[in-house]
């Protein structure tokens, strides 16, 4: 079922591996264009081409999208969001703390560099 959605709406949407929440600003043949409001989970680390692994020339550090950015979503990964949108930055903290205690859950060497990767974006984000 494909719903549609119009300018102004709140949706949720997910971003490369990351999940927002934003207003729909414009609307396109095959995306909505979302401005972030929220973020609902936090976006994974390291090489997506390579999961879970750590011997790839590349680590990635993804940053989660920042409040008011605005990002392309196709129309397939845009769903209704019902509720109060919880602030930017608190959003931020809970899903990047949600994100770390599920590595550190884990005692693989790509989850303690994920882990790595998360501790330097917290300081970023929220300051030491």
């Amino acid at each position: 079922m494909n719903e549609t959605y119009q300018v102004g709406e709140t949706v949720t949407g997910l971003y490369k591996t990351g999940k927002y929440i934003g207003e729909i600003t414009e609307i396109k043949q095959d995306r909505y264009v979302l401005k972030i409001k929220a973020v609902l989970k936090h976006p994974k680390q390291g090489d997506l081409h390579n999961p879970n692994q750590v011997n790839v020339p590349f680590f990635h550090e993804r940053r989660a999208l920042g409040e008011r950015e605005k990002t392309n979503v196709p129309k397939a990964y845009v769903k209704p969001y019902e509720g109060e949108v919880p602030p930017y930055r608190d959003s931020l903290k809970k899903a990047l703390h949600e994100e770390m205690s599920h590595l550190e859950d884990e005692s693989t060497e790509w989850s303690q560099k994920a882990l790595e990767n998360l501790k330097r974006l917290e300081k970023d984000y929220f300051g030491s």
